[in-house]
């Protein structure tokens, strides 16, 4: 009996030491780490304060209420930080009920996180502190953050980066002295919405901008204050999708070259449009429900290079069987008519979703603000419009490669040209499939 009760000692221990240290919260089991982000605007304070609550401490609640434990957290948050304004009090007041949320942790404990909105209207802000005092007896992760405010050009000592990334991913080389920021104070000046403070703790001063109102994230701002007609901002962000298409990277060339090569029609074109626009909305709102609902498993930007390298491979796969088909169908003018209609119909919906299978992330940025201001069907509406002005310019440029190639035999041009031309076209996809394919494999690797 006393030898198996020591084997069994001696294994759990042995178990306790092989264990991943990565499943153990970075800055300890008893951790509570909290991270408060201060944006000050010209007619109000805003504050976003996340909360990251070890295994212990939160074991320590597990016979509470979920209510109950939100209602104190709230209660201690709200008592713990202290905004001053021009030298006088300001009341930071919670803007909704706030996020708590249990993650597994550690040994089939659990973690806690909140993510809690204040806000407190201010007039002629000149000089605004904010003293963070919440939790002042538990070890952890300590931070304030300044962002960019609106109408505003503030000053500050208080680092406008974030290295945890909202304490999610808490750097290694800071665990042996986390950072202890309690209090900041910003010097406030009209202006443009800029922010001139240090990127990190100790870093020299750089200067930032609110990135409200600029380009399409700031449709919303606009929709969500009740500026604009729906119409206008319906018809704004159609306009800056059709804009965006003309940027590198939106499959032009691979509409271009797979029309040429398929000898596609202008029917082909509209029904390629129309896949892309339907292919970039799904993919911004799929990676706004993974940004939301799996934030801590997965991050958005580590997904990019995996869609890269699907829309690459698609793209080699779907300019290999037009190369096929060009190279078989050559000298038979009935089978080839036919099998170049068969390979139009059957890559065309591929075609579509290689262009449209990369969300741009301005769009998964209005999204999530939507989401964020409860004005949700407005950023469906506004995302919807945008896909439609991006797949728009594709359409254009088909159908201008469509009637164009119909131009061509009017030309004086020598005809082994023109038949090489829709074999060189497919040739292009496959390279720019190859192309595609090799810029995401470093990411994915």
């Amino acid at each position: 009996m006393r030898r198996a009760l020591t084997g069994a000692v001696l294994t759990m221990a042995l178990l306790a030491v092989a264990s991943p240290a990565a499943l153990a919260h970075p800055l300890g089991n008893f951790s509570v780490n909290h991270l408060t982000k201060v944006r000050v605007s010209a007619d109000r304070v805003d504050v976003l304060y996340i909360l990251d609550q070890a295994e212990i401490p939160t074991f320590q609640e597990r016979d509470e209420p979920r209510s109950q434990v939100l209602a104190a957290k709230r209660a201690e948050i709200t008592r713990g930080l202290q905004l001053k304004v021009n030298g006088r009090e300001a009341a930071l007041v919670p803007a909704a009920a706030g996020e708590l949320r249990h993650l597994k942790g550690q040994g089939g404990l659990l973690t806690t996180r909140l993510e809690l909105s204040l806000s407190a209207s201010v007039e002629d802000p000149r000089r605004v502190e904010l003293s963070d005092r919440t939790f002042p007896d538990r070890v952890g992760w300590k931070a304030i953050v300044a962002q960019p405010g609106e109408g505003t050009a503030v000053r500050t000592d208080a680092p406008s980066g974030d290295p945890t990334r909202g304490l999610r991913r808490y750097p290694g080389d800071l665990l042996d002295s986390p950072l202890d920021r309690r209090s900041a104070s910003f010097t406030v000046e009209p202006g443009d919405g800029s922010l001139v403070a240090p990127r990190a703790e100790g870093d020299r001063m750089v200067t930032t901008r609110d990135a409200s109102g600029q380009g399409f994230a700031g449709l919303f701002d606009d929709a969500a204050s009740g500026q604009g007609v729906l119409v206008l901002l319906l018809l704004a962000a159609l306009g800056w999708g059709a804009l965006h298409a003309l940027s590198p990277g939106h499959g032009k060339a691979m509409v271009a070259a797979y029309l040429i090569g398929t000898r596609g029609t202008a029917r082909h074109a509209v029904g390629l449009g129309v896949t892309v626009t339907i292919t970039h909305t799904l993919g911004v709102f799929a990676l706004g429900l993974v940004t939301l609902l799996l934030s801590q498993y997965i991050l958005p930007e580590d997904l990019y290079p995996w869609l890269t390298l699907v829309s690459g491979l698609l793209v080699v796969c779907i300019g290999a069987g037009v190369l096929r088909s060009r190279i078989r169908g050559r000298g038979h003018s009935h089978s080839h008519h036919h099998h170049d209609h068969t390979v139009s119909r059957r890559s065309l919906i591929g075609m579509g979703a290689a262009a449209g299978l990369i969300p741009c992330p301005s769009a998964l940025v209005v999204l999530l603000g939507a989401i964020a201001q409860h004005e949700v069907a407005l950023g469906l509406l506004l995302i919807v419009a945008f896909s439609v002005g991006l797949a728009a310019t594709l359409t254009g440029l088909g159908l201008l490669v469509v009637y164009a190639r119909r131009i061509l035999p009017r030309l004086r041009m020598d005809g082994r040209l023109a038949a090489m031309l829709p074999a060189a076209s497919a040739l292009a996809i496959v390279v720019v499939g190859c192309v595609l394919t090799a810029q995401a494999v470093p990411g994915v690797v």
